[in-house]
């Protein structure tokens, strides 16, 4: 993981597979998305076992390919521990394309980093955003988001 640095990959390493759960077999996610290990969505066959080293490999392998495009469209967040991390772990989860267009990707790259930790789970009208999957808010994405902000708001 030194795409983010050891002590992101660390902080990623324990808290993906939190937000995520662990379940070492494919399986359909709360909204029908093919899914195995911790919440990796890509070469999933539903049914399927998948051993601990194969859900580590497959979570570390998928947050390289999240953390690389997060550095790209916002690269002010190298050496930002909990920033970065917060980002890459909020792209994990709703793609990084959905992530380079979001104003949280967008206020890290103007300099307001309170704003970017706020938007990642507040619109600008204060509703919340970010915590709905399949037209309904689910009570673990509130969670986790809240979760993220509050990593990305340590050291600032």
């Amino acid at each position: 993981m030194g795409v983010v640095g050891a002590a992101s990959a660390a902080l990623l390493l324990s808290v993906v597979p939190r937000f995520e759960g662990v379940v070492y077999r494919g399986y359909l996610d709360p909204v029908g998305i093919p899914t195995k290990c911790m919440g990796d969505t890509h070469d999933v066959v539903v049914g399927q076992p998948y051993s601990d080293g194969e859900c580590r490999e497959s979570l570390e392998t998928q947050l390289i390919a999240h953390a690389e495009p997060v550095l790209k469209c916002t690269p002010g967040l190298k050496g930002r521990t909990y920033q970065l991390a917060a980002a890459v772990s909020f792209a994990y989860n709703i793609g990084a394309s959905a992530y380079c267009g979001s104003s949280t990707a967008r206020r890290f790259n103007s300099g307001d980093w309170r704003g970017a930790c706020r938007a990642i789970n507040e619109s600008d009208a204060g509703r919340p955003q970010w915590v709905t999957s399949g037209g309904r808010v689910l009570p673990g994405l509130v969670k986790r988001r809240a979760e993220e902000r509050e990593l990305c708001e340590r050291g600032l």
